[in-house]
Formats: C-alpha cells, structure tokens, sequence
C-alpha cells in the first residue's frame, strides 16, 4: 500500500537524492543576483554548513534561546569510501559577532548511531538539555520506497518502518543507541515529522501505521495518544503555531501527487489535553508541491516551500495565516493571503524555519558554488505590519 503515497517530508532521507537530480538540471536564471533580488525579505545572508565537513546538509532548526541549532547531515567521506547513505543527526552551536550577527558554527555534535537514519530535529522548549528526532536507531531494512514522478523525472522517498521518534540528552549524547530513549513509535511502521507544543506537553508526530500518513498528538504528562488528522492521502510535516491554538501542515489529500498547506483550529478539554481539531482550512490549492510550513513566531504567518518557479527551482514563500481575532478583534479571516516570494537564487531553496523572535530565518539553499545541499540563514526584514 505504501507505494501508492509520496512525501517530500521525509528530507533527512529523501532529499538527498533528490538535490542531487535537482542541482543537475536547468536552473532559473542561473546568473541571478539573488542578494539585490531578495534584499527586501533576507539580509547578510551566511552559509552555515560547507562542503569541507558535510556532503550535504539541511532541515535546521534553532534552540530556543537561539545559541544553537539541530540538523541533519552527511558528513565527508574518507577517501576511496562512499558517503554514508542516511542522514546523521547533529547539533552545533550558533558563532555571532560582537554585534550579534550570525557568522558560523561551531563545536559539532553528532547524536544519531553509525548506520541509522535521522530526521525532523526539534529542541525540547523547556529542557535545554533535551533534543528529539526520527530514527531507525539502528540501520533501516532494504525495501520498496514509494515514488514521485514530475517533469518524467523520478525520485524516492523513503518510509522506513523501523523509524521512531527518541529522545537525547546533549550532556549525555555520544552517537550510540544507549544514548537515545524511544519515547513514539512501535518500529512496525513510520514515525516521525516530530515536534513539541511551546509548553512541552503535546507531540505532534506523523504516523504511517494505517499505511498512509496521519497526524497523531500523544500528552506527554498522561501518555494518552489522540488522532487530529486520519484523512485519505499523506498528511505530515505538522508543527503547533506558537501560541498553541492551531497546527500546520502538508497534504496529498487527493492522491494525486500535489502537496497543499492546510490549517487545524486544536481542541483541548477542560483538563488542557488535545482531543482533536475542531476545523481544517485548506490555504493552497494549486497543481504544485508544496510543502515544509512553518510558522513565524506572530502565529500570524506562514513560509513554505513551493515548486511554484518549477520542480528544478523550489523557492520559499510566505502567505498569511491569520485567524482574524489575535488581537481580540473580530476580522476576517486572512488564510492564503498576500503571498510573497522570499527566495530567489537559482536551484533549490526548502525548508524554512525561523529564530526565536523572527528576526533570522535558516533554510536549505543549493545556491552554492558546488550546488549541493547546506544550511543557510540570513536576517529577515520582510516587513509583515503593512496591509
């Protein structure tokens, strides 16, 4: 049944075949001047992850006190040897100028084990110590991965059974699998895509038990797991809007290979558990993928990636996701609104995520010299006051 679903989620497995293809094919405007051409979203852009230590790398996203950030990634291989074929789980810690501005990283930590493969890093919010993320734990099985066909190119997304979501502590990490505690999933089907509610107590996880993806909620203070979304088709990527009242995510609703944004209002009961979502809104509907949303910290937005410019040159966008009444008013409702384009380089630009306050977005860029992929971040000054 797998084989009948295609994800671009799974990235830390995923994408690595599919930036190889990408970065090989035609390009829009490969001379672009994509500084000048994005100065109005994205200032004193800066390459965070090189070819010198890691092949490729991406899907970051930061601490919550912003000093570090959790990514995936292939290291260098020695010479004569193959890199390794899953993505490893890393932490690093942020370097800054005197001034604040982003300039680096530094003191790279691996935490996944030799062989396993790794995806969807998440700093706990309350427990600085705490980091969760998929893994196989240890080296997944050879098997059938479901396909995605566009543009009569083909790619392969992995869902292997064996991945979980555990749990690290930093102080303890040493890249072995004592040095993780499962804490979702039964290794008899897919489970990832994980994140945490701002307050800890909620994850939010994608689970691919029923042979499809769905969205499952587990409290973390009772163990009791709800479902939020069990509709046909692939639904993941999810992330809690800051302010806990809604979720994000991507759909293959239709089956028909096309991702779109949707929004869920959260139902909680009398005892602040999540029991559900009271309403889905669809913000996309297009014949394109889009997919990895993710909110800015106003709860009022949303970036996402889009094959919108074509399937050689996914570039980022942001859209409203307002629900009207943040401020106690009784506005309309300004789902899908006002897209922007916030990415402009030649090839392939995903996965956006934001810092604490939103003043620093980090992405997945190809717009490197060797095209391959790495983190990138750069200052975000898109204005989001006007009308």
């Amino acid at each position: 049944m797998k084989s009948h679903y295609f994800s671009v989620s799974l990235f830390a497995l995923s994408f690595a075949t599919f930036a190889q293809a990408q970065s090989t094919q035609p390009s829009e405007k490969l001379t672009v001047d994509w500084r000048e051409a994005e100065a109005q979203s994205l200032t004193n852009h800066v390459q965070l992850t090189h070819a010198d230590r890691f092949y490729k790398a991406g899907e970051s996203y930061f601490s919550p006190d912003d000093s570090k950030i959790i990514f995936q990634a292939v290291e260098v291989p020695n010479a004569g040897q193959e890199p390794d074929p899953f993505y490893a789980m890393f932490i690093a810690d942020v370097v800054r100028s005197r001034s604040g501005k982003i300039m680096g990283l530094e003191n790279y930590k691996r935490l996944s084990p030799p062989g396993s493969a790794n995806t969807c890093g998440w700093f706990h919010p309350t427990d600085p110590n705490v980091v969760i993320f998929g893994s196989t734990i240890i080296e997944p099985v050879e098997s059938e991965a479901p396909g995605f066909a566009r543009d009569t190119k083909r790619y392969r997304w992995m869902f292997p059974p064996e991945m979980r979501v555990v749990r690290c502590e930093l102080d303890k990490a040493d890249g072995t699998v004592d040095s993780l505690e499962i804490i979702y999933g039964d290794a008899a089907s897919y489970q990832a895509e994980c994140s945490l509610t701002k307050d800890a107590r909620h994850l939010l996880v994608c689970d691919l038990s029923s042979g499809s993806g769905d969205l499952f909620v587990k409290d973390m203070t009772t163990g009791e797991v709800n479902g939020l979304v069990q509709a046909a088709g692939y639904d993941g990527g999810p992330f809690f809007s800051p302010d806990q009242k809604r979720i994000c995510f991507r759909s293959d609703r239709r089956n028909d290979h096309y991702l779109q944004i949707f929004i869920g209002d959260i139902s909680y009961d009398d005892n602040g558990q999540i029991i559900g979502l009271e309403r889905e809104y669809q913000i996309t509907d297009n014949g394109h993928v889009n997919w990895a949303p993710f909110w800015h910290p106003n709860s009022r937005f949303l970036v996402y990636a889009t094959s919108e410019i074509g399937h050689s040159n996914y570039e980022v966008f942001i859209m409203d996701a307002d629900p009207g009444n943040l401020d106690g008013d009784n506005g309309p409702v300004k789902y899908g609104t006002r897209r922007r384009r916030i990415t402009h380089a030649a090839r392939t630009d995903v996965l956006p995520a934001f810092n604490s306050d939103g003043s620093v977005m980090i992405w997945t860029s190809q717009r490197g010299e060797d095209g391959m992929s790495q983190v990138w971040a750069a200052d975000f000054v898109l204005n989001l006051t006007e009308d």
